[in-house]
Parts: C-alpha cells; sequence; structure tokens
C-alpha cells in the first residue's frame, strides 16, 4: 500500500494529542500538526510522538485543514481532529485498500460522536459519514472556515468506524453550544449581511429541538437524546438572539470585536 500521511490541526491539545496520533500512526508513515498557537504541551508532545508540527496562526477550518496537506511528503491523506481514532476496524479497512491502483478520490469512514464515554447513535450523531482518507492531488478541504469538509464525488464508503470524543460530559455540551459556537457563528451571519426578526431565536430554537429529538430520533437515546436535542436549541436561539443584538444594540456591536471571529 502507497505511504500516508496523517494531519491533525490542533490548538491547546495535550489531553488528546498523544492518543491521537498513536491512532494515525497504525496507518501512517509521516505525520505532521499544524498547531495554531497552543500554550500547552501539545507541541512537545506531537513531537515526542514523531510528528512534525508546523505553526500556523488559525485560518478558519477548511483553511487550516489544508496547510498540512500542502507539506506532506504523501499522496494520500489521513485527516483527523484531535478528539477523534481509528477504530481497530478503521485500521484493517484503510490497510486492506489498494491506494496504488484505486480510481476513488478519498473514502469516508462512518463516525461515533460521543459524550463523556457514551455513544449517541441517535439525533444525527451516526453514522455522521465523513471523509478522511482522500488523495490530496485530487481533493482537500473546502475553503469554508466553519464546519469544512472535503468535497468529492468519486468517494467509497468503508465499512468501519473512527471515534469522536466530542464533549467531555453534559456541562460541556451545553457550554460550547452556548459560548464560542453560537458566538462565532453570529459574528459570520452578521459579517455576511444576514439579518433577522424578534421572532427567529425562537423559532430557530424550536426548529433545531424538533429536528433531533423527534426527526432524527433523539428519542431514543433517553437523557441524552434529549440533552443534545435541547443544546441544539440553545445553540440556534442564542444565534439567531447574539445576530439580532448586534443589529439592535451599537454598544454591544461596537464593543465586539468582529475581526477575531475564529
Amino acid at each position: 500500500m502507497p505511504p500516508i500521511t496523517g494531519v491533525v490541526i490542533t490548538l491547546n491539545e495535550a489531553d488528546n494529542i498523544e492518543a491521537c496520533l498513536e491512532s494515525l500512526a497504525r496507518v501512517c508513515d509521516e505525520l505532521i500538526v499544524v498547531d495554531s498557537g497552543s500554550s500547552d504541551a501539545t507541541c512537545e508532545l506531537a513531537e515526542r510522538a514523531g510528528a512534525k508540527v508546523i505553526p500556523q496562526p488559525y485560518l478558519g477550518d477548511g483553511p487550516q485543514k489544508n496547510v498540512g496537506p500542502a507539506q506532506a511528503s504523501h499522496r494520500w491523506v489521513l485527516s483527523l481532529d484531535a478528539d477523534e481514532r481509528l477504530t481497530d476496524e478503521a485500521v484493517q479497512a484503510i490497510l486492506q485498500l489498494d491506494l496504488a491502483t484505486t480510481t476513488r478520490a478519498g473514502f469516508a469512514l462512518r463516525r461515533r460522536n460521543f459524550i463523556g464515554s457514551r455513544w449517541v447513535r441517535t439525533c444525527g450523531w451516526y453514522p455522521d459519514y465523513c471523509i478522511r482518507l482522500y488523495d490530496r492531488e485530487r481533493t482537500g478541504f473546502s475553503n469554508s472556515r466553519q464546519h469544512a469538509s472535503v468535497p468529492a464525488e468519486d468517494v467509497a464508503r468503508l465499512d468501519a468506524d473512527i471515534e469522536h470524543y466530542s464533549f467531555a460530559n453534559l456541562s460541556e455540551l451545553f457550554t460550547k453550544a452556548s459560548g464560542r459556537f453560537s458566538t462565532r457563528a453570529a459574528k459570520i451571519m452578521y459579517l455576511k449581511g444576514k439579518r433577522v426578526n424578534a421572532l427567529s431565536p425562537f423559532v430557530h430554537g424550536a426548529n433545531a429541538f424538533v429536528r433531533k429529538y423527534v426527526f432524527q430520533r433523539g428519542f431514543l437515546s433517553g437523557i441524552d437524546g434529549v440533552s443534545v436535542a435541547l443544546s441544539a436549541a440553545v445553540n440556534a436561539y442564542l444565534k439567531y438572539a447574539k445576530l439580532l443584538e448586534y443589529q439592535r444594540d451599537r454598544k454591544v456591536r461596537d464593543a465586539e470585536d468582529f475581526d477575531r471571529v475564529w
């Protein structure tokens, strides 16, 4: 099998980076970490694990994830987030691929999303296919600065999973939704010129809850399903409420640094 370069972007991921790189090293001959200014031991731990560390101020999700592949030695790239791991099944599936002769531009794996150690299989959190192994000469991450993905049509889905330790606990699930996630989204919408009315936060919040809890069957996952649906509702409500605040309140708007979206 042709060699693969494993790529991870990081910011203060000392608690995750060793396990992530250990996972990648099972199938990758080269490891690259693109770090956006960690103040913890992320870079030292990455170098100790055999990774090349590239310093790069954060450019947004897609552009940042394209920095490492541009400096990779190999054609095939396997991209993971620092809180993701390959399962044994994923390792075997990748090792069995004939990357030298395949006509595919990439391969997608299912993603298991966790709260703590609990795998949430509803709410649209599974199977959650993601293209993570791809031919960098044919494709790469989109230029989207938020939630970027790899655009490719000629892709095969592998019958294997990666694990994503999304949130350490329920508290983190809600603090991220109510904090930086919603603020960042509101800033992006404001900068794009999107404007809303007083009903928008309620409508979008309610829609998010119903979609997650009813249509994506969150009710089958007990308290975790309720929590995911509620956090999605909180995120949606606050995203539009904060955008409305930027529109209405000049004092709040002037106090916000719109150059620091990321």
